[in-house]
């Protein structure tokens, strides 16, 4: 919020238009708990209250390898996804080092990049940090349809010929 103070005040838009706004930032918290809980964007709630449809995706670390190696295996990532998008409204992350795994959300919210930004970059196996990969996957299981599905059978047969 600092920065957009002194943007405003340093660097004035010559007519008055576009100052920053604090509503502008995509601003990640976190509490350090034990486990930390890290959060960015909307909740569902907030989500639905502004009209906009979600899907909500839940991944928990008892299914990440580094976590159950590190005996840190209590806590989840929850994101909200617009519905029929890939943009990302909002994340959660309940885990120890939640504080340092949620900026991945932030930035693919910050740049627009959404759930496709994540699917497609690769993430060091293993990792506490997996789980975001893992709960954007739960998304693209669900958007991958039978119809997707039966064309690429057909394109992989055509191809073999």
């Amino acid at each position: 919020m600092a920065q957009i103070a002194i943007q405003n005040a340093l660097f004035p838009h010559p007519f008055g238009l576009g100052h920053a706004s604090a509503e502008s930032l995509t601003m990640p918290w976190c509490t350090f708990t034990d486990p930390e809980i890290a959060h960015v964007g909307m909740y569902e709630q907030d989500a639905e209250e502004n009209g906009l449809e979600v899907e909500t995706y839940t991944y928990k670390l008892d299914e990440v390898d580094r976590a159950i190696l590190d005996g840190d295996d209590e806590g989840f990532a929850r994101v909200h996804i617009q519905k029929g998008t890939h943009k990302i409204l909002g994340a959660t992350i309940v885990a120890s080092h939640a504080g340092d795994m949620i900026s991945e959300f932030s930035v693919a919210m910050k740049t627009g990049g959404g759930a496709k930004l994540i699917a497609g970059t690769i993430h060091p196996y293993p990792t506490q940090a997996e789980v975001n990969k893992k709960v954007i996957t739960l998304w693209r299981k669900a958007h991958f349809t039978q119809r997707t599905k039966d064309l690429l059978i057909e394109l992989f047969a055509w191809m073999r010929r």
